[in-house]
């Protein structure tokens, strides 16, 4: 650029040309597009134990998107036949105690002793961003870095029958990846229980002690539902205190009937902190297990899991299918403000939406 300033008539000032600006881009950085696969491409690599694809294949499983989902289920029916050789453990407990800390030494005990493990979290979503805001993988620290390991949080988005669908999909494909250990970890006690323990063959309740009444705040639903109560940070201080909750919950569990299993569920102390007696809590999971497959009460309960989630998959999309048609959509607003206007009954607007949709 020539300046005026440097005319000759301006005697003793003198302007730098300035140097060539950058470019805004490196142009040493090449940008690749990530590889697209087939559906046999993705099985195959699935199948040969490739986590990045697996990771790849999940997401189709969890978009929202028709090409996805056409693509996920083609996936997920070719991966059908390599699963359902892991142990599923469903992990629950109320919020602080401890459930991935725990999970961080239960999964470290089963790496040393050769096994590989998939923990798949189902997190509470943001209602603002719907996205997962517990990050899972910052709480386990030693399992975040492990080979062997895949830790996967699936943000629910306010959909919990949808998500738990997309966690047990997420099963099968972490199976045909030759994952033989599966946690399924829920954010507390609360409604995710349900779906968590239809989809796991052993269901456990993390527990504190020293927090008052110890079986306040637990539903009787879902102490039912457990097969194992553990009692987590049994160490220093706090032993006595586990010992008494233990003693608690043992006797809280006597007064529920026994379980379709016939397993008497069991209650034990451990420490996820210090990695202390957690081969104790594996030998119950491990006791349960044998138990179940010689009365045949584990083939009997993963049918009737299969049979359920059929149904829970009508359901779903039937209950998207009427969301979604638009005839619905234009008529759902009207009879909503007829309704709070007391012009129609909730029941009448209901039929009439309905109707509408089937006809």
């Amino acid at each position: 650029m020539n300046h005026p300033e440097n005319n000759p008539q301006y005697t003793g000032l003198n302007v730098n040309k300035g140097v060539m600006q950058p470019p805004s881009v490196n142009p040493y950085l090449h940008l690749t597009r990530r590889k697209t696969y087939s559906v046999q491409e993705y099985v195959d690599e699935i199948l040969a134990g490739n986590i990045t694809v697996l990771s790849q294949a999940v997401t189709l499983v969890e978009s929202s998107r028709t090409e996805h989902q056409e693509m996920a289920q083609a996936i997920i029916e070719k991966c059908l036949p390599y699963s359902g050789e892991s142990v599923r453990v469903g992990i629950t407990g109320v919020p602080g105690a401890g459930k991935s800390t725990s999970i961080d030494a239960f999964g470290m005990h089963l790496l040393g002793e050769g096994h590989r493990l998939a923990v798949l979290a189902i997190d509470p979503s943001s209602e603002r961003t719907k996205g997962s805001i517990l990050g899972d993988k910052t709480r386990m620290e030693k399992l975040s870095v492990e080979k062997n390991a895949f830790i996967r949080p699936s943000p629910s988005a306010g959909s919990l029958g949808g998500v738990a669908r997309k966690t047990r999909e997420t099963i099968v494909l972490c199976e045909a990846a030759g994952f033989d250990y599966v946690f399924v970890e829920t954010v507390g006690v609360g409604q995710s229980e349900t779906a968590v323990h239809s989809m796991v063959d052993f269901f456990l309740l993390i527990q504190l002690a020293g927090t008052g009444d110890e079986l306040q705040g637990i539903k009787r639903g879902i102490m039912e539902m457990a097969d194992g109560i553990v009692i987590n940070k049994a160490d220093g201080d706090n032993i006595d205190k586990a010992n008494m909750a233990k003693r608690h919950f043992a006797n809280a569990l006597h007064l529920f009937p026994l379980p379709e299993s016939g397993w008497s569920p069991e209650v034990l102390t451990y420490s996820g902190h210090y990695a202390l007696r957690i081969d104790e809590v594996w030998d119950m999971i491990h006791r349960y297990i044998n138990f179940v497959k010689a009365n045949g009460y584990f083939d009997r309960k993963r049918n009737e899991q299969s049979k359920y989630w059929m149904y829970e998959t009508i359901n779903e999309r039937l209950k998207n299918d009427f969301y979604h048609n638009p005839n619905i959509e234009k008529m759902l607003p009207i009879l909503e403000k007829e309704v709070l206007l007391a012009k129609k009954s909730s029941f009448i607007g209901a039929k009439e939406a309905l109707e509408a949709y089937y006809s």
